[in-house]
């Protein structure tokens, strides 16, 4: 790279996922699809080859450029990503690489659609990342930049669908695929567990079930998330008041694609759902919505963070929003001095049953789960295969 190039790209070398060590391990332990968005010439290429050379053994790069596509507003079906797109998802199903590189103007939302569905498909977690660079929304530079000779014109009429950020469905912190997998199994055992206790069987009525012989939580709480996530602020795509000011917050700008480390406290079981209740720290914190609890117990005064959970599974037609509705309610119950019957140690903690069909394992010992904060930018309601469905597993690695 030349020494202006260097230069040029200082503020793009600033991302996260190239510097912060944190970071670094953790997208090793991750599914990532980091997609590049930007005009061109601002810098987008120097960045992917820069993330692409940092991830070297396990990254796959894909540029438009080396499929001769042209940046421009479609008026077709994009056909022209065809060679891409079949190169592109033979890599994915065949797991040739953790990391997938998309270097691209990313300007059209059915193109961008396309790629959310391809990572939810494949259990990616997906990284918007634009450059840095001053001159980024400058046509006039970009003109005299971009390989492709755009004209000035044809730069300003790109601009417009690249100036407002794209905003996801939500934010919040996505497990590595490494101790995702880790919870998962620590979830079933203690399902299994649960529902093996012989208080637990006293009180099925709360949950619909007559007979405790055919008994199965994990059977009962089927719907899991695709990639366990605890969601910080949801945004419905930028139609949720107050979304762009969350994104703009300085504490989310600078969080956005780091990685943190989140400690779970609690599991719970509720007749509606399975969660892990989320210790936040003061970092944490910073990236947390000053309304979240009062979004869903408006009358109701809480500690901030008291809603962060990671969803576990549901019981049909439930929504994965509930499992932090169910447990403000456990929370409640505590400041209440509502009561509770302890039944001592069980699996990884100590068991407690409060009230209808409530139950909460405190945790001897904390789980720790390493995660990437981002957003999640695809269609709602994607819940993870089956048992016996078609997966990858990364290098095995400690949880605690």
């Amino acid at each position: 790279m030349s020494t202006q190039a260097s230069k040029d790209n200082t503020e793009g070398q600033k991302v996260p996922l190239l510097v912060d060590d944190h970071t670094v391990t953790t997208v090793r332990e991750s599914k990532i699809m980091v997609i590049l968005r930007g005009l061109p010439g601002s810098g987008k290429s120097t960045m992917a080859k820069e993330i692409e050379q940092k991830y070297k053994d396990n990254a796959h790069l894909f540029s438009a450029d080396n499929y001769n596509i042209k940046p421009a507003i479609r008026t077709s079906d994009g056909g022209e990503y065809s060679i891409m797109d079949d190169e592109l998802h033979k890599c994915c199903d065949r797991h040739e690489a953790n990391l997938v590189i998309l270097d691209d103007t990313h300007h059209d939302r059915d193109r961008l659609e396309k790629l959310f569905d391809l990572a939810n498909q494949f259990h990616f977690t997906v990284l918007v990342i634009e450059p840095k660079t001053l001159w980024k929304l400058d046509c006039g530079q970009l003109k005299d930049r971009n390989h492709w000779k755009l004209s000035l014109e044809e730069l300003k009429n790109l601009r417009p669908t690249l100036e407002k950020e794209l905003l996801p469905l939500y934010f919040g912190w996505f497990l590595a695929q490494c101790d995702e997998d880790k919870l998962r199994k620590i979830s079933q055992e203690f399902l299994e567990q649960l529902g093996a206790f012989k208080a637990f069987k006293k009180h099925l009525q709360s949950y619909g079930i007559e007979d405790k012989h055919k008994l199965n939580l994990l059977k009962y709480f089927a719907k899991t998330p695709n990639i366990l996530h605890c969601t910080s602020k949801y945004c419905d795509y930028g139609k949720v008041v107050g979304s762009e000011e969350y994104a703009q917050m300085e504490a989310v700008k600078k969080g956005y694609s780091r990685a943190y480390t989140l400690h779970i406290t609690a599991l719970f079981v509720t007749p509606r759902t399975t969660g892990a209740q989320v210790e936040l720290t003061e970092e944490q914190l910073h990236l947390w919505p000053l309304d979240a609890e009062k979004e869903v117990m408006p009358k109701d005064n809480f500690p901030k963070g008291s809603r962060a959970h990671i969803t576990l599974g549901t019981a049909a037609d439930i929504q994965d929003v509930q499992t932090g509705v169910d447990l403000l309610e456990f929370i409640k119950l505590q400041q209440t001095g509502g009561e509770k019957e302890d039944f001592g140690e069980m699996y990884r903690g100590k068991i407690h049953y409060y009230e209808n069909g409530m139950w909460m394992l405190t945790l001897s010992r904390k789980i720790e789960v390493k995660t990437i904060f981002s957003g999640y930018y695809g269609k709602p309601g994607v819940t993870a295969p089956q048992q016996g469905s078609k997966k990858v597993f990364l290098p095995t690695c400690e949880i605690m």
